[in-house]
């Protein structure tokens, strides 16, 4: 009985034109087997959902089974020459099989005969499925082009929005349900103070739900959505944006602000106190790291964070982890020691406190005088741009992808000179908040968020490292005085 090895291939598109699947094919393979006394011993089959990556690993993998089991076969089937090869240098393979290894190609709705006749044949045709399938490539991009000029999405449009045909056409406009939903997101976050986390919380207090199949809005989908200019009205097309036509969900001004919080950060799926590098293992140098375990238990789920060294599985590395509970402890009891009474100190702190808010002060101005001089030149190289647009200098791609780049510059650079003052501003009365409040500094910590933890550990830490389950930190100054104490060796009697 004679051996042979098949493919099937389809694509929804000319399923729907021809006629034919993956079943007809299949079909039509085994009764041509049958007919010549013979079986398909293995069926390789390319499905209409198939990637281009899937797509070119079944056929490496057709060419690599016949070669390996040529001497045993009798030809490769397929059920048209399209079907085998939708490139011309995929059918110089098959070629080379039926010249090199003795594999007949046989197509058995177009029988062609072994000669040269019939292999010019099936070359003509060959080449024209490779025309077909190349000029299918740019008739699809143009008509994407072509879409994008208009100002329309070319595939799904992002969440807030809905696809929907009006007279013939496919068009996008606000879905009635989330798009007030992404309204509502970029004002929280520009300004109500709010992180991911207390974002996704404040929405599911307002009774606000992402999807029926998950209710809750996602850390990640929240920073997506933050991070999408298809919001102020753009749409992005081969990495450059483009004005649409959709109505915009939110503001630029509104936008713009948020970019600057968000200050180009990369999203984490996890807000942990002391994970991102703020300590460094004791044993070898290595950033600490922290992972969630969830404890299931008959009265509920527990969650539960641990911190170790991102070197932990290493071979001869200690296993230590410490849970965040326990680092709590140890910050707390620090925080326990800066508690004073006597008032002479206090005012000795204060006073620290001023002077370094006068180079704080100083260093602000030298950033303003920066950032002003970067906007000088950024408005140059926009006037620049327009000038050799009116030229002819530079095309429409390019322009439209500079400009955008240097209006966000600009936008960003108007930002930052507010930025800087306000967070100048904010870390030095954040310090003198801190002092003030040592004595409960206590019910400071237990009562704060993610964001204001990590400011804290900022202004009082300069670094930390953990020796096995012990917190060792560098305290600034003047906190390190504080934990001190009143006493010191380097104390005078008249003088801390």
């Amino acid at each position: 009985m004679k051996q042979f090895v098949a493919l099937a291939r389809v694509s929804s598109r000319e399923q729907e034109r021809e006629g034919f699947s993956l079943e007809v094919q299949q079909d039509a393979l085994n009764r041509y087997a049958e007919a010549h006394d013979g079986k398909i011993i293995k069926l390789f089959k390319i499905a209409e959902t198939a990637s281009k990556t899937d797509e070119r690993k079944a056929f490496r993998e057709l060419i690599a089974f016949a070669k390996k089991n040529a001497p045993g076969l009798d030809g490769l089937l397929f059920y048209k020459v399209d079907r085998a090869a939708r490139n011309l240098f995929d059918y110089v393979e098959l070629e080379r099989l039926e010249s090199e290894y003795g594999v007949p190609f046989i197509s058995v709705s177009q029988p062609t005969d072994s000669n040269p006749a019939g292999r010019m044949m099936r070359r003509t045709l060959a080449n024209m499925a490779s025309f077909y399938t190349e000029q299918q490539s740019v008739d699809v991009c143009e008509g994407l082009q072509r879409r994008i000029q208009e100002g329309w999405f070319v595939g799904k449009a992002p969440y807030g929005y809905r696809n929907v045909r009006k007279n013939g056409r496919s068009v996008v406009e606000i879905d009635a349900e989330a798009g007030p939903h992404v309204r509502r997101i970029f004002e929280l976050f520009a300004y109500h103070n709010l992180t991911l986390d207390s974002l996704s919380a404040k929405l599911n207090d307002e009774g606000r739900r992402f999807r029926e199949s998950f209710p809750k809005f996602p850390r990640s989908s929240l920073h997506a959505i933050l991070k999408d200019r298809a919001y102020i009205g753009e749409l992005e097309f081969r990495g450059q944006w483009h004005p649409g036509k959709h109505e915009p969900l939110t503001d630029r001004a509104t936008w713009d602000r948020v970019q600057a919080l968000l200050g180009g950060h990369v999203y984490q799926s996890h807000e942990m106190t002391y994970a991102s590098e703020r300590i460094v293992c004791g044993h070898c140098g290595h950033p600490i790291t922290g992972e969630k375990k969830t404890k299931k238990l008959k009265s509920g789920d527990r969650h539960y964070v641990y911190y170790r060294c991102t070197y932990y599985n290493v071979a001869g590395h200690p296993r230590s982890r410490v849970t965040e509970a326990d680092i709590d402890r140890q910050v707390l009891a620090i925080f326990d020691k800066m508690r004073i009474e006597n008032e002479e100190v206090r005012e000795w702190v204060r006073a620290v406190l001023r002077s370094q808010t006068k180079d704080s002060q100083a260093d602000s101005l030298a950033q303003r005088a920066e950032i002003q001089r970067q906007m000088t030149l950024a408005v140059g190289q926009q006037n620049r741009l327009v000038d050799m647009r009116i030229n002819r200098e530079i095309d429409a791609d390019i322009f439209a992808g500079k400009q955008t780049e240097v209006r966000d510059r600009i936008a960003n650079l108007k930002l930052q000179l507010d930025v800087v003052d306000r967070s100048n501003d904010e870390m030095c009365d954040l310090a003198v908040k801190v002092f003030e409040l040592s004595q409960a500094l206590r019910q400071k910590w237990l009562t704060a968020d993610y964001a204001t933890k990590r400011r804290i550990l900022e202004i009082v830490f300069l670094n930390c490292r953990l020796d096995d389950v012990t917190l060792v930190p560098t305290i600034r100054k003047p906190f390190d005085v504080l934990v001190e104490g009143l006493l010191v060796p380097s104390s005078r009697g008249d003088r801390i």
